[in-house]
């Protein structure tokens, strides 16, 4: 892919987002769509990822973590935009 055909976003999503199997839902997605980054849970209760690839696929996994897997409640999704990395595979933390 070319520069260009890669976006790069960060995420926080607060609310009720650990002990829901946000992340591993979250890395289903993200393989799924190709998409390469990394999930944590912080110790402010929230949980932080990034993604990185295609910017559709890149949006649909933004979008996703706004709802989150079924037992979630988001109450606040935090966006930043980053510039690729370059990363590969989609790892939990």
């Amino acid at each position: 892919m070319a520069d260009g055909d890669v976006a790069r976003r960060r995420v926080v999503a607060h609310g009720q987002v650990q002990g829901v199997f946000f992340r591993a839902a979250l890395k289903e997605h993200a393989e799924a769509q190709a998409v390469a980054g990394w999930a944590r849970n912080r110790a402010d209760g929230a949980m932080e990822a990034a993604f990185e690839g295609p910017p559709w696929a890149v949006e649909q996994l933004v979008a996703w973590c706004a709802d989150g897997p079924e037992k979630a409640r988001v109450s606040r999704l935090d966006l930043i935009e980053e510039e690729p990395q370059g990363i590969r595979g989609f790892r939990v933390r």
